[in-house]
């Protein structure tokens, strides 16, 4: 019987999704599931629609228990085969709109922020920490488990826990498993070549992952997905209609490949798109900014309507979701192989990336665990993209493993969209504004 224990078990919907699929894998049904979370409301209501689902789907056979606390998280974490992380330290209120409204002051304007620039390095900052002591329990308690992290920046997360503990750690996102259907949505061509029959290849690093292959019977797509997109953002860009997807089609267009996030997002993670100097670009391309704070807003007041339909149902049910979660375990359990998108680190599997940096390619799962499959080089133009997101990456895991202000400050320095909007001046001072600001919810750093 596999122990499945949840960090962060207060997102429900979240718990529903990735705990759900595991009631509907027969090698997982009789898992005892721990819940953990700070939040005693929370961790209630998740407990409830679990016990629901576990009667509905599952024929009750998952033991469910919930840990609620600093001061039973190793009882949570004891004898774990899986910990899944699902955290957000600080929550919207107060960290995230800190993250938006103190860069504001210096006339830096942010979709997401949940990933890089100024709002990811801060991210990080106070989620990292905390992953850690769950590293250190972990090694204590649970030293062979696998600790699948689905929490944002999922590279520097990841690449944190890696580099700093010896759990086995993988970062699953959403993007990869979606990125041709978007790609072709995007362009009116899914129905001309459905998603489910086109075959796809990504590499690179989260959310600025490489479709480098598209084919669907064989066929490369890109030379028709290019031709109309060029079409479309020609119309778009001179103001006929618009899509939320311009910043992708644009720099495909650019660089000769498309990306696995978001236009929100990837907007934000490049110096050309997002400038003071040139406001006219974010109605023309789309751009939305402060996104993620009014998705927050709109979430907590959605969650407030659906709770009960989710807690109180008692004829809720499940329906197997494109997580990788499961996938992993069910591989792991069975010794029946699975393919993913992992975040790992690089260890030659992209040569010119730098090896401890945190990537996303193919893995191979079966018993043996995770394993990354050797991508080999990158196209030049999206490797040096990803080097410059990585710089990033390794100065703010640095900055938390030694506790040196100096490296926040670097690592804001070389971040593309900071760098291209703020002098070094106000770069260290926007860092020395936000850890006063943050105060308690980041370490001390010297």
């Amino acid at each position: 019987m596999a122990k499945i224990t949840f960090l962060g078990a207060g997102s429900t919907v979240f718990a529903k999704n990735i705990l759900g699929d595991c009631m509907l894998c027969e090698s997982l049904q009789d898992s005892h599931i721990a819940l953990y979370d700070i939040d005693a409301t929370r961790l209630r209501e998740s407990k409830s629609m679990l016990d629901t689902l576990n009667r509905n789907i599952n024929q009750g056979r998952a033991t469910i228990t919930t840990h609620l606390g600093l001061a039973r998280r190793k009882e949570a974490l004891k004898g774990a085969c899986y910990v899944v992380n699902a955290i957000q330290v600080g929550g919207y209120d107060p960290c995230t709109i800190t993250d938006f409204e103190v860069p504001k002051k210096y006339g830096l304007r942010q979709t997401i922020a949940d990933t890089l620039g100024i709002g990811g390095i801060f991210r990080t900052l106070r989620t990292l920490p905390v992953m850690l002591d769950f590293a250190r329990d972990m090694e204590e308690v649970c030293p062979e488990a696998w600790f699948l992290n689905y929490t944002n920046p999922m590279a520097m997360l990841t690449g944190g826990m890696l580099q700093s503990s010896s759990i086995r750690t993988v970062g699953l996102c959403h993007s990869v498993q979606v990125v041709s259907e978007t790609v072709l949505r995007s362009t009116g061509l899914d129905r001309k070549h459905p998603p489910a029959e086109v075959r796809q290849y990504v590499a690179g690093i989260n959310h600025m992952g490489w479709l480098l292959k598209i084919e669907h019977k064989g066929k490369d797509l890109y030379p028709e997905i290019k031709a109309r997109a060029a079409e479309l953002l020609a119309g778009w860009r001179k103001g006929n209609g618009k899509s939320g997807d311009m910043v992708r089609l644009e720099m495909m267009l650019r660089i000769g490949y498309y990306i696995t996030e978001s236009s929100e997002h990837l907007s934000e993670y490049l110096p050309h798109f997002i400038k003071a100097a040139h406001p006219e670009l974010i109605e023309e391309f789309n751009i939305p900014l402060d996104e993620y704070p009014r998705r927050c807003v709109n979430q907590i007041a959605g969650w407030k309507k659906m709770s009960k339909a989710i807690t109180a149902n008692p004829d809720l049910r499940h329906e197997r979701t494109r997580e990788y979660g499961s996938r992993i375990m069910d591989a792991i359990e069975t010794d029946q192989p699975a393919q993913i998108g992992g975040n790992i680190l690089n260890r030659g599997l992209i040569p010119n990336l730098p090896p401890l940096a945190c990537v996303e390619v193919p893995c191979l799962v079966d018993s043996n665990g995770v394993q990354g499959c050797y991508v080999g080089d990158l196209p030049e133009p999206c490797a040096a993209y990803n080097r410059t997101n990585i710089n990033v990456q390794m100065l703010t895991i640095e900055a938390v493993r030694e506790r040196r202000r100096d490296r926040i400050y670097q690592a804001a320095m070389l971040d593309p969209h900071t760098a291209a909007e703020l002098t070094l001046d106000e770069i260290r001072n926007l860092c020395d504004d936000l850890i006063k600001a943050h105060g308690k919810w980041l370490p001390k750093f010297k």
